[in-house]
């Protein structure tokens, strides 16, 4: 029996995506058998009856509920309006998260302060230089036309989330040091930045999504400007408390939310109209137009059944922010869950 606790209301759109689904729905399950890389372990695969996921995923959420992929789920859920970094970290100190939804930096940042996490899914744009999740927004009088006219300039820094891993991956592409800039450390929280931006508190920022077009409709006939860093930026993580992953239950459970975590994707992929109605419109107060912007710049997803690549990434931002943060050396690998690493692709492949 399934038992979500909190949802909003939603509308079902085609039967077919619960028949692509049935097939999966079993809560021991030959994908997640297979799953991960030799000698990862085995990951267990009954869930037992009454066993509760608190999640952290408000995308993922509502894209169940749209697509009705929610009523399949074999475990109960509890629901939480958090995502990001800060929020989840807070919350999985607290033990009232089991599973986040994060970017590339917050698992890095977590295992710095002492807590002990791992990231269970992984999944990236298609084309993430065409696609990139951040530009960078440029203060009206400031004249930035390449990378390289960073130097001397005011960068907002957010040193534990993933806007400040890559104001440090820009400047090493641009082949400038800290001190050859100004880092103003001002956390990334809604539209923290544009306003820093508009009101001159910096030069520089890296924002995201709608935001993008709004700064630009508001303040572009004031000078204000973005232009592209030309950087990968588009990791986008599940992550859980190491505790979490040692619960026999919680980690069946979890294995089968990566699954429908998977399907919920590509339900979004292939139902733009419905998505942007229905999430971008019905909850995050949007207009339509800004849902079509925001499901254009994303592009197609991709999730690979492989992490090699993954990790090697992973590494050398480890590697970077270690040394121009000051922080210990942390092996990437350490970081995943390779028992998870295979479940995702596989659920798509197998539907």
């Amino acid at each position: 029996m399934v038992v979500a606790v909190q949802r909003f209301s939603r509308r079902t759109f085609g039967a077919f995506v619960t028949a692509f689904a049935l097939g999966l729905v079993a809560s021991s399950s030959p994908l997640i058998a297979q799953a991960g890389s030799p000698g990862a372990g085995k990951l267990p695969t009954k869930v037992p009856q009454g066993t509760v996921l608190r999640i952290g995923d408000p995308e993922t959420q509502r894209a169940l509920e749209l697509s009705g992929l929610i009523d399949q789920l074999p475990f109960e859920v509890e629901w939480a309006n958090i995502s990001g970094g800060p929020q989840t970290i807070e919350a999985f100190r607290a033990n009232a998260l089991d599973v986040g939804s994060v970017a590339d930096i917050p698992p890095i940042h977590a295992t710095w302060t002492g807590l002990k996490v791992k990231i269970i899914t992984a999944k990236f744009r298609k084309d993430p230089i065409a696609h990139p999740i951040y530009q960078l927004g440029i203060a009206a009088g400031v004249v930035v036309k390449t990378l390289a006219d960073l130097r001397g300039k005011r960068i907002a820094f957010s040193p534990g989330q993933a806007q400040g891993a890559l104001v440090l991956r820009v400047l090493q592409a641009a082949g400038l040091e800290k001190q050859d800039v100004t880092l103003i450390e001002l956390p990334s929280k809604g539209d923290a930045y544009p306003v820093a931006l508009a009101g001159k508190q910096v030069d520089v920022a890296p924002i995201w999504g709608v935001l993008v077009k709004h700064y630009l409709h508001q303040y572009g006939a004031e000078g204000a400007s973005t232009i592209p860093h030309g950087l990968r930026d588009d990791p986008a993580h599940l992550y859980a408390p190491q505790a979490v992953l040692d619960d026999p239950a919680k980690a069946a459970a979890l294995g089968q939310y990566v699954r429908y975590w998977a399907l919920a994707a590509r339900w979004v992929e292939q139902h733009p109209k419905e998505w942007i109605e229905g999430y971008y419109v019905a909850t995050q107060g949007l207009d339509s137009q800004d849902g079509q912007y925001l499901v254009d710049a994303e592009g197609r997803f991709d999730i690979p059944s492989d992490w090699n690549d993954v990790i090697a990434r992973q590494q050398a931002t480890i590697d970077l922010l270690a040394r121009e943060l000051n922080k210990p050396p942390i092996k990437a690998e350490d970081l995943f869950d390779r028992r998870f690493e295979a479940i995702a692709a596989n659920a798509l492949n197998a539907s």
